[in-house]
């Protein structure tokens, strides 16, 4: 039998639950209260209390303008606006994995009834006849909240984000903490919420240090990147205009945005957040940036260090636009824009080299390496191998250059040699009779004029870089960029005949051989009986006015295409470099090549003609 309860019980719980709903309707109160009160103080109050220039002669209420708890259209959320149709052009990229984007719908839809320019901002179902306003029906045509119908230039919408799925690069699953549509379609309300500004924009997070972006764009190693740790001022260069917000000072901070923007992209491929001065369509180095060059001339007022120009704690960057100014570089050209495979659309003649060819800006570091290893400023980038082989992420800094200077490689020589080849990577193989140790430590290590007093630190068997020899002259920076020295020399070189002999003239050479020991002749010594008028020897030929070039080629010596082994190609030994330029030095009378002949430490001999005089099997010491 059940236990009746008194009647204090029951009226105790009865005031207990009318408590409880006071509190539960006070709360949502409290709720549409701050919505409201949000709103109030945002551009979306178009209201008589609004601060906007677009906003209602008369009408006080807040909502109705987008808004109607009767007679709304079929359009959650109870939208006050019959839309019109609209075709609008869609964004597109090489890098876009979702399918084709379609036309606008859900709530981005709604967004646009405003956003588009198309509809007055007083149009709406109730009441009956429209709100008049004050300062103009629609937003103003060069409003940045003006998109208009070309929607190309900004971020894509209306789209499944599993559409996008697998990719390495975005969240594995849509963001909990952002709002998505059906079928979790990412929309305009996935990165704005329209009746909060807290962050600026609607944002629906603050995206100081890019954390609105990253929430959906994932990329291993960004993290710890230049881009997203630099404290580099960027103030006068950051916003680009006509955009005038946010206002952040330091690189780091603006993070995504310092290359990509979500509306208006100037460049509409990748959502750049620029565009070059002329004639390259886009850059790196377009002004502003990694330049000292001041940017475009509507540009905000202000200092433009560029960046590059680090506070002073960092030490100061370089400037990347001038050195690929110079008479040698690696140069952007018109219509460059996609980031190359190394196997499809490989540089040609006709080419050039875009930034995103050698750096990938969203991986790029400080991180500093010791010869042969790649260092920060190449991580994740492309190469191909010492064996051909492709490589996702060059490890080792040749890797990299062998992309564009191995295999099919479009370069000419600029010394035309007794074994021509402008295949770098078969010219550094360790199998060849003599290289430059890029690949691997050289094979002679009896270098008595190594070190130099430039390089005291260097010995025979170090490994060196491609950019040891082919870097920006003058300090640029420690890339090759350009020079006033082809092809890309970090210091002068000369290769024609009857040079005078100077530190000067041989600068490159010398900042590592000790010019002291090449014209004492310590290494390739002088003849015992001197019948050439040079008297032979290092310090001879090269104060009679013979070139380095004369004898070395620089990279290393295969004879990939000369019938035999080396040795019995009829060409010679091809040790210590030894590969004549066949400008100065040619073959005696009947012979096919100029050849020398190694027979031992420090001895060999010549047969050909040089400056013309016959050598025949001319011995050394």
């Amino acid at each position: 039998m059940p236990t009746v309860q008194p009647e204090s019980c029951r009226n105790s719980v009865a005031a207990l639950i009318r408590w409880l709903t006071v509190i539960s309707v006070g709360l949502a109160s409290i709720a549409r209260a701050q919505v409201a009160a949000d709103i109030v103080h945002t551009p979306h109050n178009l209201s008589t209390s609004g601060t906007g220039t677009t906003r209602a002669q008369s009408e006080t209420r807040i909502c109705i303008f987008c808004h109607t708890p009767h007679n709304a259209t079929p359009l959650t959320p109870l939208w006050n606006k019959e839309l019109q149709p609209q075709i609008y052009s869609v964004y597109t990229s090489s890098t876009l994995k979702a399918d084709p984007i379609p036309q606008p719908t859900g709530p981005t839809k709604l967004c646009l009834s405003c956003h588009d320019g198309t509809i007055a901002m007083g149009s709406v179902l109730n009441p009956v006849g429209g709100i008049v306003m004050a300062g103009g029906d629609t937003l103003p045509s060069d409003s940045l909240s003006n998109f208009g119908l070309d929607l190309s230039a900004h971020h894509p919408v209306s789209f499944p984000y599993n559409n996008a799925l697998p990719n390495p690069e975005l969240a594995a699953t849509p963001p909990a903490d952002l709002v998505f549509g059906t079928n979790d379609e990412v929309h305009c309300t996935t990165c704005h919420d329209p009746h909060d500004d807290t962050n600026g924009k609607f944002l629906s997070k603050d995206n100081r240090y890019s954390a609105l972006c990253t929430t959906c764009h994932e990329m291993a190693g960004w993290a710890g990147s230049a881009h997203a740790t630099s404290t580099a001022s960027v103030v006068g260069i950051l916003p680009r205009p006509p955009k005038t917000w946010p206002t952040y000072t330091q690189l780091n901070e603006w993070g995504c945005e310092v290359c990509h923007t979500p509306h208006f992209a100037p460049t509409a491929e990748h959502l750049l957040n620029f565009t070059s001065l002329p004639p390259e369509p886009f850059s790196c180095i377009g002004g502003g940036c990694h330049s000292s060059d001041p940017p475009a001339p509507h540009a905000s007022t202000g200092p433009a260090p560029g960046i590059g120009s680090l506070p002073p704690a960092v030490g100061a960057g370089p400037d990347i636009a001038s050195q690929t100014r110079k008479r040698s570089a690696h140069r952007e050209l018109p219509g460059l824009m996609a980031l190359r495979s190394t196997r499809s659309g490989k540089r040609s003649a006709l080419s050039g080299v875009t930034c995103i060819d050698c750096h990938n800006p969203h991986l790029t570091s400080q991180t500093t390496a010791e010869a042969p290893v790649a260092s920060g400023m190449l991580q994740g980038v492309e190469g191909v191998d010492r064996n051909g082989l492709d490589v996702t992420t060059v490890r080792y800094q040749y890797e990299l250059c062998f992309k564009c200077h191995g295999d099919e490689s479009t370069d000419l020589d600029f010394v035309p040699r007794v074994l021509p080849d402008t295949d770098k990577r078969r010219a550094f193989d360790p199998s060849n009779p003599s290289y430059h140790p890029v690949i691997a430590m050289g094979k002679n290590l009896n270098i008595p004029s190594i070190p130099s007093n430039l390089e005291p630190s260097m010995s025979p068997s170090a490994l060196m870089y491609c950019t040891t020899c082919h870097s920006d002259d003058e300090g640029g920076s420690n890339g090759p960029h350009g020079s006033s020295y082809a092809p890309i020399l970090k210091e002068r070189y000369e290769t024609a005949d009857n040079t005078p002999e100077s530190l000067e003239s041989y600068a490159l050479c010398y900042r590592c051989h000790d010019r002291s020991n090449i014209l004492a002749s310590t290494s390739f010594r002088t003849r015992t009986m001197r019948t050439t008028p040079s008297g032979g020897g290092h310090g001879g030929h090269i104060t009679a006015g013979s070139p380095c070039s004369a004898c070395h080629d620089p990279h290393g010596i295969s004879d990939w295409g000369m019938p035999g082994a080396d040795g019995q190609s009829g060409t010679g030994s091809h040790t210590h470099l030894v590969n004549f330029d066949t400008t100065i030095v040619s073959p005696r009378a009947g012979a096919q090549y100029p050849v020398f002949t190694d027979t031992g430490t420090f001895s060999g001999s010549c047969t050909l003609v040089c400056h013309g005089v016959d050598h025949d099997n001319a011995s050394y010491p």
